[in-house]
């Protein structure tokens, strides 16, 4: 039965071919066609078009609930189109009852909805070294979404799972790409039957898009998003964990620390469950020259199976912390937005956040090496230049007759600046004497080549 469920597009769910996609080459041709980034923010960071892989913006971490064109998207395989009026989920194995749903039938079942954070197991993968292979994600390969469905349990007591049941299959309609392994996960039994882990259809209170997995999705509140498989159409009741090759091989993590590049063997690691506790400063960005007074620092929060307890700021490089004030509250598997005035005075500073579980495991100062990049959770320093130059005689200086977006497409050099200062005071505007070399230094600083 296994060395089946391995095969990919043969395997024991084997609808998904006469559903979907039929074939590889129709499913590239789709791809060649289609919208690059349909239902996307245009600020969204392209990491791959073909197959579909987008990072959210750091903009995103302002907001307490993700909207569905900035949430990431992973996907191993090109995304299908659904037949919905033939689709439906299969559930077999180590049952008594096999049987098939629809999605209309599924609906009938008990509505459940949470609000959840969902990250790629490789988010941060790009600030490892050394360097690793994969989607260089930063920080935004993370969303927190409102998801609505029906829990996996109730779809399970129907089918009588078996007491030699051990781990639960999940197959999505996608098609492999070429001789590639078929993206399939199992997950234990007891996640399974926890009553926060679902079958969603809906996503911010709409349909799931076909990027998010439609019409059908596992949502697994607290851990990977390597385990919330997408567009479900096989459920599968197994007596051992699932041994194709995204469970036995990819998504991994070692049981001990290792020195960086040293090669594992995939038998001495688990796989990826429970994210880690994580935080990510949206404001202010790194390298920005801001003026002094009062700042606001802020950004989001989360943890996994352990919740987050607190979220404290550093403005000196980590010598010393202040609690940050916690300004969302979305249930248990949400994460936190987050701020904190902050006093800037002139001169430059390395902020930081660190986040806190209730367990007492803050994120660490230094990276713990794997051999695929997954679960990065390093403290996020970010520089920034504090000018003596106030606010409000940049803003009286300069954006009082035009935006600031003209300002910012110069790009000048400090000479250059000098000349535009001195010509802009020329044709009327409102520089103080005393704020003259301060405004040239602003400008030159923020605003350079």
């Amino acid at each position: 039965m296994y060395s089946q469920l391995k095969l990919g597009r043969r395997s024991l769910f084997g609808m998904a071919g006469s559903l979907f996609v039929p074939n590889f080459a129709a499913s590239l041709a789709a791809q060649m066609t289609g919208p690059l980034v349909e239902g996307k923010s245009p600020s969204m960071i392209i990491h791959s078009r073909r197959p579909e892989d987008y990072e959210m913006p750091l903009e995103g971490f302002l907001q307490a609930i993700t909207p569905t064109e900035l949430f990431y998207v992973r996907s191993h395989h090109y995304t299908p189109q659904v037949d919905l009026e033939r689709h439906s989920l299969r559930v077999g194995g180590e049952v008594a009852s096999p049987y098939s749903i629809t999605l209309r039938d599924l609906k009938k079942l008990p509505r459940i909805e949470l609000v959840g954070v969902m990250e790629c197991a490789g988010n941060g993968r790009g600030f490892y070294t050394p360097r690793l292979p994969g989607l260089q994600w930063t920080h935004g390969g993370v969303g927190n979404a409102r998801w609505a469905g029906v829990r996996l349990a109730d779809v399970l007591k129907t089918a009588n799972v078996r007491a030699s049941t051990k781990h639960i299959l999940f197959d999505g309609a996608d098609v492999a790409i070429g001789s590639m392994p078929k993206f399939q996960r199992s997950i234990p039994l007891k996640k399974a039957m926890d009553p926060d882990t679902m079958l969603a259809f809906e996503m911010n209170g709409k349909p799931l898009t076909p990027t998010h997995g439609f019409p059908l999705r596992l949502i697994v509140p607290g851990w990977g998003g390597d385990s919330w498989v997408k567009w479900l159409v096989g459920i599968q009741a197994l007596d051992r964990e699932f041994d194709g090759f995204f469970m036995k091989t990819a998504y991994r993590y070692p049981t001990k620390p290792v020195v960086p590049g040293t090669a594992i063997d995939p038998a001495q690691m688990k796989p990826v469950e429970s994210v880690r506790a994580k935080s990510v400063i949206a404001m202010p960005r790194d390298n920005a020259v801001i003026g002094q007074g009062t700042t606001r620092i802020a950004g989001a929060a989360w943890s996994g199976e352990v919740p987050l307890a607190k979220v404290e700021v550093s403005t000196d490089g980590g010598r010393s912390w202040s609690i940050a004030r916690l300004t969302s509250s979305n249930g248990r598997w949400a994460w936190q937005t987050w701020d904190y005035s902050w006093n800037a005075t002139p001169g430059s500073y390395r902020i930081q956040a660190r986040a806190t579980d209730a367990n007492g495991y803050s994120q660490p100062t230094e990276q713990e090496w794997n051999p695929s990049g997954y679960l990065w959770n390093v403290i996020q320093t970010v520089r920034v230049e504090v000018t003596p130059m106030l606010s409000t005689t940049y803003r009286n200086s300069c954006t009082s007759c035009h935006g600031e977006d003209i300002i910012r497409g110069q790009k000048l050099t400090r000479s250059q600046w000098e000349r535009e200062v001195d010509k802009m005071m020329r044709w009327g505007a409102q520089v103080p004497t005393d704020q003259k070399t301060s405004l040239i230094e602003y400008l030159s600083t923020r605003f350079k080549p």
